[in-house]
């Protein structure tokens, strides 16, 4: 019998079930996610929008997911942008209407 210790664990600094969800899409795609991507998700499951973008952008700050331009170049997300994000409580679209490049798994 394996013994586990849960009280040890630390929390998952995401939802894993919303990140299995768009990284599923990604591969369905076969190509970077756009917003739009993560608004259809969210339709269609009938999931808050933000909290699709929350698992989005905490996966890009710890290095999960990346984060590109339109014109190509790679663009960190900081703990502080996130936090700026954040300051009326939850995501609105404009809090992402400059994130409008592509969204991928590292690797």
């Amino acid at each position: 019998m394996i013994d586990h210790d849960f009280d040890n664990e630390e929390p998952p600094l995401w939802d894993v079930a919303l990140a299995a969800l768009v990284t599923e899409k990604y591969h369905n795609k076969k190509k970077p996610l756009h917003i739009a991507d993560f608004q259809q998700l969210s339709t269609k499951y009938a999931i808050r929008f933000d909290d699709i973008m929350d698992t989005v952008l905490r996966m890009v700050i710890h290095n999960k997911w990346v984060y590109t331009e339109p014109d190509g170049c790679v663009r960190a997300i900081t703990e502080d942008e996130f936090n700026n994000m954040h300051k009326s409580g939850r995501l609105v679209n404009s809090d992402l209407k400059e994130l409008d490049g592509n969204w991928s798994p590292v690797g």
